[in-house]
């Protein structure tokens, strides 16, 4: 009974500060290749982001004019995860500081990078599907501008196809490749 009820604390963890995560990394992506704010999609990724972005602010000026509060509080919750999932597996008080705390930061680092990887390219998922669909969507513009940086290179190397943009597609298999070595 003891490890269904830490099961289905540890899923409880994860969704709720994975799905913030991604949030906050959306945010540092939109800021980073300026995506615009001024849309429906923006202000949710803002509204449900603020109570973490803001006090960190306060402490965390921009690095090189990048969002660095929103990217820090990306990292302390995939840490929370991290934290948790060790310390519910093994027991509270068995946490041995030194070998523990460098295992997680660097750990924390890693899923990171791993979580902007898979949020990149749920985002050249949603920008294909998107254009094919509805691309006067407010949603479209904000995650081209995020994609675009990654696909125009790639577009200059790879020409359309019978007027198909494979470039998406090479993009995701590249990701993929980067998933392997993280």
């Amino acid at each position: 009974m003891a490890n269904i009820l830490t099961q289905a604390a540890l899923l409880v963890i994860d969704s709720v500060a994975g799905f913030f995560s991604i949030l906050l990394l959306l945010r540092f992506f939109m800021q980073a290749f300026r995506a615009p704010f001024n849309n429906q999609f923006g202000a949710f990724v803002v509204k449900l982001t603020n109570w973490a972005v803001i006090p960190l602010r306060k402490v965390l000026p921009p690095v090189f004019g990048l969002d660095s509060a929103s990217l820090l509080a990306a990292y302390l919750l995939q840490v929370l995860i991290l934290l948790a999932v060790v310390s519910l597996h093994a027991g509270p008080g068995t946490l041995a500081p030194s070998s523990t705390a460098i295992l997680i930061v660097t750990r924390g680092l890693l899923a990171t990078l791993r979580l902007c990887v898979y949020l990149f390219i749920g985002l050249l998922i949603v920008q294909a599907v998107v254009s094919w669909f509805s691309p006067h969507s407010p949603l479209y513009r904000p995650i081209y501008q995020m994609t675009y940086p990654v696909l125009q290179p790639l577009r200059k190397i790879i020409p359309p196809v019978s007027g198909i943009d494979l470039t998406p597609l090479i993009a995701i298999l590249l990701a993929q490749i980067i998933l392997i070595f993280v």
